[in-house]
């Protein structure tokens, strides 16, 4: 069998992995809250907070979705074009066209300018951020911050792109199940990785100090039969105002992680509400479900691109011989920037599904609906969400039930158990 037989073998057993993997661990059954009880929840909510928060997303929403189809159009320029090819040319060009140079430079230079060009929506989004009040970041901070990002992104991105291409160089005929493999180890070392090395880039975090809080939290934990290396405090509010929690890491690197606007802005059971829920996460294992599904995902999607890419009317495009050359990196991130933008709903209905099943978690947890109702009130008026949001934008991009969803399913809880 030839190399490509074989690569749509392995994209097949790849799809059926994925698929079983996705309909076994993720929450299919638990059924949306009943509209009416959402409309109910809506019509508790404060009148001037909903107003506000529409107010808000509308303003991010013209430079959100113009960033989308704005990085989806230089990503096709480059890609399906001799541009995105030449570029990497004329970056290599003072290192002799050295293989290394056009796949690490000139792969690193293709994402800067596609980075560059959407990055006046990024300052708009911050503009929007700081009148409405949700952003305590200055200009300087911001820029800061956004060093930073790209720093991290070109050190990951140029381990990725120099193991690529030294594979593709060392198996030029099997890159794609070697590249396949490797891509599903990266998603997996990321996931040990980023909380430990790459969060502290952005937060300082402390301990959570001594007290009645931390005792409850961790005893919370321990009854909840979920280890925690520790309670952490990100000094979120030196960038914002919004509230959050969240468990990160894998095994010995998972901690239970809470900003400091939380613990200013909520009561001591609210924020025993919202760390309930992470646990939920710990408890039902989603790092690992993400993880797996990740990994199986991004294997499938090196196959996909050996694929697609190695089409004879593409690389005319693209003016490529091969899509196993650097030159034809360009053309290999606007077939990932589509992928993205098609699978993006598909990956929010499992992230919703897996948050509802985090809240159900909290509930039984706590057995405080009450409590639970309240948090995802503030939640919603500290943070301007939108609490039932535009059907189309929450089928397409919700990872996270609305508010109304949420106060409706806490009601429906409250009424099964009489609480």
């Amino acid at each position: 069998m030839t190399p490509r037989g074989w690569a749509v073998l392995t994209l097949a057993g790849l799809t059926v992995a994925l698929l079983v993997a996705v309909a076994l661990l993720v929450p299919w059954h638990r059924p949306p809250a009943p509209r009416a009880d959402q409309l109910a929840a809506l019509r508790d909510l404060p009148a001037e907070q909903v107003a506000r928060a529409r107010a808000f997303r509308g303003a991010l929403r013209p430079g959100g979705w113009a960033a989308l189809a704005v990085g989806l159009l230089v990503a096709l320029a480059v890609g399906l074009t001799p541009l995105g090819g030449r570029l990497v040319e004329l970056v290599a060009r003072p290192f002799g066209g050295h293989w290394v140079a056009q796949a690490v430079l000139g792969g690193l230079a293709v994402l800067l300018v596609a980075d560059l060009l959407t990055l006046p929506f990024a300052a708009w989004r911050q503009t929007v951020l700081t009148r409405y009040g949700l952003s305590t970041q200055g200009w300087g901070g911001w820029t800061a911050d956004l060093l930073k990002s790209y720093a991290v992104s070109a050190v990951i991105g140029a381990l990725a792109l120099l193991g690529f291409y030294t594979v593709v160089r060392l198996a030029p005929r099997w890159w794609w199940a070697f590249g396949a493999a490797g891509a599903a180890g990266l998603v997996v070392l990321l996931s040990f990785v980023l909380p430990v090395l790459v969060e502290p880039v952005f937060n300082r975090f402390t301990p959570m100090e001594q007290g009645p809080l931390r005792t409850e939290l961790t005893a919370l934990a321990a009854r909840d039969g979920v280890p925690v290396r520790d309670v952490l405090v990100a000094d979120a509010s030196r960038r914002t105002r919004a509230v959050n929690a969240y468990v990160s890491g894998l095994g010995p690197t998972r901690r239970v992680v809470v900003y400091d606007t939380l613990l200013r802005e909520a009561t001591p059971a609210e924020v025993t509400s919202v760390v309930a829920h992470e646990l939920g996460h710990a408890k039902d294992r989603d790092v690992w479900t993400g993880t797996l599904t990740g990994a199986l995902g991004a294997a499938l999607g090196v196959v996909v691109l050996y694929l697609l890419g190695s089409a004879g009317p593409l690389l005319r495009l693209a003016g490529v011989d091969s899509i196993a050359e650097p030159r034809a990196f360009p053309l290999l991130l606007a077939l990932v920037t589509v992928a993205g933008l098609v699978t993006a709903p598909a990956q929010a209905l499992v992230s919703r599904r897996v948050e509802a099943r985090a809240d159900a978690h909290a509930l039984a947890l706590t057995g405080d609906p009450a409590t639970f109702e309240a948090m995802q009130r503030r939640l919603a008026g500290v943070n301007l969400a939108d609490p039932d949001p535009p059907r189309w934008e929450y089928l397409y991009s919700a990872s996270h039930p609305s508010t109304v969803e949420r106060m409706a399913a806490a009601r429906a809880y409250a009424r099964e158990t009489g609480r």
